[in-house]
């Protein structure tokens, strides 16, 4: 997903366009709550300003002086909504959307469906596993494209071998010919599962 992110800012730079990116990962899915995302994106598109909006900032103080812990989902959303509104195209781009825990994955979506609705200069690209395409067909309906990407066994094969090659920090006696086999077979074994 790197090189489309990287394709996106490319094109982006000097325009009336946002590339906002998310990363999922299944080591920290209970910190990927759907509100901690979204705040996020809202974090990274005050960041490409020079001064926070005055907005932003009273929204999340309100919340502090109340008690709360901090902003609730919907009004995370609205503050998002209203920043993005201003700017020409939006970009998000999630990856590995598979990794997040099914609650929250489900809240997350029915948040990315709203932004769409209420946000039309939203454009969406998800990754994840073939797995969770009809949970994202479920949410995310007219106008959605997926695209499969099939695992190329010889780029895997290549970039592990690669790796075991470059690896520096090992003693050279312990990777036999036969250890680098196994770890090539169980690599493709596993990739293949995907």
């Amino acid at each position: 997903m790197l090189p489309t992110i990287d394709t996106l800012y490319e094109r982006a730079r000097g325009q009336d366009i946002a590339v906002l990116s998310l990363y999922c990962d299944y080591q920290t899915q209970r910190d990927q709550s759907a509100v901690n995302m979204i705040g996020s994106l809202l974090r990274q598109v005050a960041s490409g300003k020079t001064e926070i909006p005055g907005e932003i900032r009273s929204a999340f103080e309100e919340s502090r002086e109340g008690g709360g812990k901090g902003l609730r989902l919907p009004d995370m959303l609205k503050l998002f909504v209203k920043t993005i509104g201003s700017i020409g195209r939006v970009y998000i781009c999630v990856d590995g959307v598979d990794e997040l825990l099914p609650r929250g994955r489900s809240e997350f979506l029915r948040m990315l469906r709203q932004l769409i609705q209420e946000a039309p200069n939203t454009r969406l690209f998800l990754t994840g596993r073939p797995y969770i395409r009809m949970e994202l067909s479920k949410y995310l309906t007219g106008g959605a494209y997926i695209i499969n990407v099939v695992v190329d066994q010889g780029d895997i094969a290549r970039y592990v071998s690669q790796k075991m090659d470059d690896d520096d920090t090992r003693d050279p006696d312990l990777m036999t010919e036969s250890l680098k086999t196994d770890i090539m077979k169980t690599m493709l074994e596993k990739a293949s599962e995907m």
